[in-house]
Formats: structure tokens, sequence, C-alpha cells
């Protein structure tokens, strides 16, 4: 038998994580021995025993085998936060796919040498009368500077020093030459850096005994808290989805359970998506949770996201708040994870390992014995399903607690408009409503459905969509006048006319926000606009500068794509016009129609939500699309029982697991060639499967952008009704890469993709 040896990480927190060491493992280890264990080995020239972890185990020795020390033995994980997260890192790079440095390098909080902040004040020395006697000296001498300082001190025995010279005005060199004279010494306190700076605000305390008070809970939000703690208090810690049509009150169901498990001295952490992470919300946290509340976003320094890990390990805060990696903030005893708008897209990371925050979040759960709380207006498919199959537990929120009711809708069929006329971006219904808002004052909101802007084709004239015959996906158009299918790789020409009804208007959709804003003005002259898009939210708080100056009643009309339908509360906005919902219907993707319906519906919620009541427009070339029509509905049930059928027809997730294995090369026509070989690798297993087992394999086909920097991308997808079968296959297809050891090109691993890759 082969010797094994393995890499082991000693030191995780070094900065540096790609320096492994490697040690053999003794024969009575060898089928112990796994990937994220804690052993203990021998090191340095005297040959302490300290803790490692393992990070891989390989039959390649890579040193002197004279050389190599043998591992002393297993060790048992402590309660630590440490482990916990090198076991999670092992996790991750299980079920994700990738190498136990990146999965501890995703997981491990910021490591670099950061100092701590230093505070910097003076401190008396002297008593009043010594101050005195050495004031009339500086006065006598005419040195104003020093005069002025001690004055200062007899005041008060402790000044901070940069108001001495800040706001006093006199230099260091007074303070130094004071130092000497033996009057005062200039004290360093260090202390960690807090991002949120809300104290100046009104009503918010700074410190947990200052907080807010709770509101009142309505009854269904107090059953939902009941219910859960009951179960928490039980020890049985479950994963919950609270699904809430919008403005239902969610979010003081999530403060209310926080509290109740700080009060049981264990910590929570506070999932949302970045775009999600505003003032407001921030404040209303902090109303209720003081300085024991902190954050952790891509807005902090380096410094100030060391220091918030360092404050939860030291027990300074109870609560974090930040999008998908506020969960690697290493608490000692985490007690409730909540994942707000868990249908968001953004808690699946696209860089290696692409984790999702919802399963990711459900380990962390389950090592540190804490419950999960999800929530949304839209749940994602996956989480609903699950609830329908008992594995997660539902409580609804059908009622609006924020005030007013939901909003009446109009379906505008835009091939009835264009048959009567009107070429306009703007229906005749929209021009309507518009009009009457301005004449009274009120404010709407113009959301363009962007996302899937990449060249789908459909007809104007009948609403026919360019479809892929096999994967029941839209073909996206390429230069050449190409269609093509980024699932499977099926090609077809570009048609010059319909092939239903004969049209000439058969094209890719063309508009933007510029031009949006520009035709409305035109329109509507004297028209007050604000727009809100990539263009427009490039500086630093120009996001929220725009949605404060809407909200202030300076533009009558809001202009954007879907960050303006993300979550906001506008009571004064009265109309809501979807300009283009077939953009993202008719994107290449499987979850086309969820995404479609999620953002209908959050778009739609935004109007009339204060005192006056609402009314929204939805424009389409599908109005009998179920996800159009259920979304004009708010008819969550409803959507979900055709989407769910559509995707138990065609295996697609939830229904079942789909593994995406992307193939990065420099030469094209190598990474053609080696997605082909493992591509069939994986058929020739689809072949040999029995038909209750049966893996299916689609493609390879050259990814939805095909190349990026000169690098080829190209792609292929499996199915499987089982998780754990899709892990097998990965880990057979890292082992032959191993042995093929290809230099030029790259592979990667997708679970469940929530992207057309």
């Amino acid at each position: 038998m082969a010797e094994l040896y393995a890499d082991i990480i000693v030191d995780i927190s070094h900065e540096k994580l790609d320096r492994p060491f490697q040690y053999r493992v003794p024969p009575r280890l060898a089928d112990k021995l796994e990937v994220g264990m804690c052993v203990s080995v021998p090191f340095g020239n005297g040959n302490k025993q300290i803790k490692g972890y393992v990070v891989g185990l390989s039959e390649t020795v890579n040193f002197d085998p004279a050389r190599i020390k043998d591992i002393t033995g297993l060790l048992q994980k402590g309660p630590g936060s440490e482990d916990k997260m090198i076991e999670l890192a092992a996790w991750i790079r299980k079920n994700y796919g990738s190498t136990m440095i990146q999965a501890l390098k995703t997981v491990l909080p910021a490591r670099k040498s950061v100092k701590k902040l230093e505070h910097r004040r003076i401190e008396r020395l002297m008593n009043k009368e010594e101050i005195l006697s050495l004031l009339g000296e500086c006065e006598r001498k005419k040195q104003t500077a020093k005069a002025k300082l001690l004055r200062e001190l007899l005041e008060q025995e402790v000044l901070p020093y940069e108001w001495i010279t800040g706001k006093l005005g006199v230099s260091a060199a007074t303070v130094n030459s004071l130092v000497k004279a033996g009057a005062l010494r200039v004290a360093v306190m260090e202390s960690f850096r807090n991002p949120v700076n809300l104290s100046g605000t009104e009503g918010a305390g700074t410190n947990t005994g200052d907080t807010l008070a709770a509101k009142a809970l309505s009854f269904d939000q107090a059953y939902i808290v009941d219910e859960i703690l009951e179960e928490y208090d039980a020890g049985k810690r479950g994963t919950y989805l609270i699904h809430g049509i919008t403005g239902s009150g969610k979010t003081e169901v999530y403060i209310r359970l926080i509290e109740e498990v700080v009060s049981r001295g264990r910590q929570a952490i506070v999932l949302i998506p970045e775009i999600a992470l505003t003032y407001q919300t921030l404040l209303r946290f902090y109303k209720r949770f003081g300085e024991r509340v902190s954050v952790m976003n891509s807005t902090l320094s380096p410094g100030e996201k060391y220091d918030q890990c360092e404050r939860a390990k030291a027990g300074e805060i109870d609560v974090i708040i930040g999008p998908r990696s506020a969960l690697f903030t290493p608490f000692p005893d985490i007690g409730l994870i909540v994942m707000d708008e868990e249908h968001e897209g953004s808690y699946k990371s696209e860089s290696t390992p692409k984790y999702h925050a919802r399963e990711v979040a459900g380990e962390v759960a389950r090592l540190h014995n804490a419950s999960l709380v999800l929530g949304s207006a839209t749940p994602s498919l996956e989480s609903y399903y699950r609830a329908d199959t008992g594995a997660y537990r539902m409580f609804v929120l059908r009622e609006r607690l924020t005030g007013g009711s939901l909003p009446q809708v109009h379906t505008v069929d835009l091939r009835e408009e264009l048959k009567s006329g009107n070429r306009s971006i703007f229906s005749r219904k929209l021009q309507e409503l518009l009009a009457d808002r301005l004449e009274k004052g009120q404010q709407s909101m113009l959301f363009l459905n962007r996302r899937g802007y990449a060249g789908f084709i459909s007809c104007r004239s009948c609403g026919l969509v360019m479809k892929c015959p096999h994967c029941d996906v839209s073909l996206s158009e390429h230069k050449g006048g190409r269609l093509v299918c980024h699932y499977c790789g099926y090609t077809e020409s570009m048609p010059k006319l319909c092939p239903k009804c004969g049209s000439k208007y058969i094209s890719g959709f063309r508009a933007g926000t510029q031009q949006i804003e520009d035709k409305l003005k035109e329109m509507f002259p004297g028209v007050r606009t604000l727009r809100m898009d990539a263009d427009t939210t490039r500086t630093k708080d120009s996001y929220e500068q725009i949605l404060a100056a809407f909200s202030n009643g300076e533009a009558d009309v809001l202009i954007g794509t879907q960050m303006i339908v993300k979550g906001h509360d506008f009571p004064k906005v009265t109309l809501v016009g979807v300009l283009a919902a077939d953009l993202s219907l008719s994107v290449g993707d499987y979850r086309a129609g969820e995404r479609t319906f999620q953002l209908l519906t959050q778009a739609v919620g935004r109007a009339g939500r204060g005192e006056l009541p609402g009314e929204a427009v939805i424009q389409t070339y599908q109005p009998e699309h179920y996800a159009v029509v259920h979304a004009a509905n708010q008819d969550y049930e409803s959507f979900y029982q055709e989407e769910i059928l559509y995707r138990e027809m065609l295996s697609y997730p939830p229904a079942a697991h789909m593994l995406a294995v992307q193939i990065f090369a420099k030469e094209e026509e190598r990474g053609k060639c080696l997605a082909k070989r493992l591509a069939d690798m994986v058929k020739s297993m689809e072949a040999a499967g029995q038909a209750a087992d049966r893996i299916t394999v689609m493609g390879p086909t050259a990814a939805a952008i095909g190349k990026v920097n000169d690098i080829f991308r190209f792609v292929f997808y499996i199915k499987h009704t089982k998780y754990d079968k899709l892990v097998e296959i990965k880990d057979l297809l890292e082992d032959v890469l191993k042995v093929w050891a290809p230099r030029q090109e790259s592979v990667q691993f997708d679970f469940d993709p929530v992207n057309t890759l």
C-alpha cells in the first residue's frame, strides 16, 4: 500500500494560507483521516506538539521523504469558533468543489496585519496649585499656547488630544514641552473600529439600556414568534420560512426573535442583500440593540472588517448585519440566523467556491445548534418546495401593517398597442395615469426590467419568443445572425419574418433608462425626474442620495432598473409602471419565470404603501403568461403550482439538482477538447445507469459569454435527483483532472447555478 501524505495548516491566523506543511500519515490513521480534521503534529526544531488542520491528502510527496515527520494523532475539535470554521470550510469544499485553501480563505475572517485604532488623550499630572504656578510663569513669559492649555487643564483633568491640537489650536511641540515639564502626559488608548456611527441620531441609544421600546406585535406576528421560541426552548432547532407580503412586518418578527435569543446569552446573524443595507435598515436595528449591533459589508475597510471579527470574538457585539459574507463572523455561540429576502440571487457566490448562503447558513446553524429563519414576499422555489414537502416549517403573513392595501393592477398587451398605432414605450393607460398623478402632485415609479437584456428575440406583433426545442429556454442572439441555446448548444439562423405570424416586427429589444427619461420629459414638459441605474450609482453614497431625494419629494418620477424595487417604502408613491416585463421573462434561463414573477411582485408592491390607494401598470407582449398573470394578482401559491410542474417535467431545481461544469482555456480548441472529454466521461455513466437513477447530461457548449479577457469558456450541465450523486461525480472529475493535469485549462463546479453560465 502506497504511503499517504497530508497537507497541514498549522497557523490559520496567518495572513498567507497558501503555505501548508506536509506530514506523513501513519498506517494506523490512514483509514480515519479526512480533510478538515484536527490533528497534533511535531513542529520546528524542538518538535513541539501543536494543533493543525488537514487541508489535503495525497500519495505524492513534495519533499525529501527522510525529512518528513509523522502526524502524532487525531484531536477532538473543541467548542471554539476556530474549529467550527475549519469544519465549515471542509463542508464547503466537499459540497461545492474547491480546494481546502479556497474554502478556508472564504470562511476565515480578514487576517491582515491591522493596527488597532488609537485614541490619544492628555492627562494632568500636577495638582491645581502646581498648574496655577506654572500658568503664572507662562503668562509672564508670554507663552500664550502653553497658558491656553494649562487653563483648560485647570477645568478638566483629561482632554482629547485631537481636540487640543484641532479646536484649541495648540501644537504638538507645545504639548511635548509641558510633558517634559511634568505637567501632563499623553496616554494612548487602543480600541476597535466601529463602522456603525449613528449615535447622534435622534432616538438611537448609545447602549442596550438606552434603546427604543419594542413595537406591539399583531396576532399573526406574535404567533410566529411564540411558535419558534417554544420549539427553541424545547431544544428543537429548525429552519423556518416566513412568507409575508410586502409591508407585512417581517422585520419586526426578526427583531423580536433576535432580542429573545440575545437575552438567552447567544448571538445572531442577519443576512440581507447588499443593496438593501441602507441607512434606514441599520438604524432600525440600532435603535433596538444600540452599540451591541454592527455591520459587515463591502464598504468597510480591511481594518474595520478585522475589528468587527475581533469585537465578535471578544463579546462586544451580539448582532451582525450584512450580506452573505457576514455568515462567517466568528461568534462563539450563534443562536439564530435570519436571512431576509432569501430569494435574492446575490446570496449565491459567483467565485470559487460557488456556495449558496442559504445552504451554508443551514450548516452554520447545525454546527452552532442554532435556528435558521428565512423570509421573503416571493420565496425562492427551493425554499417553498422544502416548506411544501415538510423540510421547513412555513408561516404566512397576509396583511400589510405599514398602511395601505395592495394596488390595483392593469396588465397592458403591447401587441394591441402596436396594432392601434401606438409604438411608444409608454402605453396609453400608463400615459393617462402618469398625467393624473402629476396633476394631483403624487409620485410615480417607472421600472425598466432590464434583467436578461442581452439579446433574446421576440415578435412585437404576436409576442412569439424564439426558444430552444430541447431546453424550453429562449435562444440568445449572437453575431452573424445566429440564435444559440446556452444549455445544450442548439443553433439556428435568425429569421427575417416571424415564424408564427409572418410579421416583420421580429427583433431584439432596445431601450434604456436614459431614453425613457428623455421620452418622459418630452411627453410631460417640466416633470421632475430622478434616474437610478448603473450609471447614476457609481459614486459612493449616490444610491442613498437618490433615494433620500425622492423620499423628500424632490422628484415626481423615479426611473430605474431592478434596484428601485428592492424593499423601499415610499408612502407618496401611488403609481408604478413596469415598462418591459418580457425582458426577464424571455432570458435564456430556466429560472426566467420565477425571476419575472419576483420582480413584478416586488415592483407592484411599491405602490399604495401609504394612506392613498395605489395602481400599477404591467406592460407586456405576453399578458397570458402565468408569471405575469399571477404577479398581477399577487398570487404566489398559484404561480408556484404552475412553475413547479414545469421544473418537475424538465428535471430542473428544486425538483432535481443540476451541476454546471465550467472549463476555462487560453486556447479555444484545447478548451473544447477538455470539455468534450469530461462530458463524454459523464455520459458513459449516464448510459450505464439504471432508469431510476439516470444521469442527464446537456452540452458541452460555449458559455453564454464565450470569451473574457482572452480566456475561452465552455460549459456542460449534469442533472440528477440526488445532490449527493452530483457531489460524487464532481469528486470523480476532480480525481481525473489530477491525473490529466491540464496546464493551460482550469475547471470550476457550480451546483444548482442561479444564472446562465
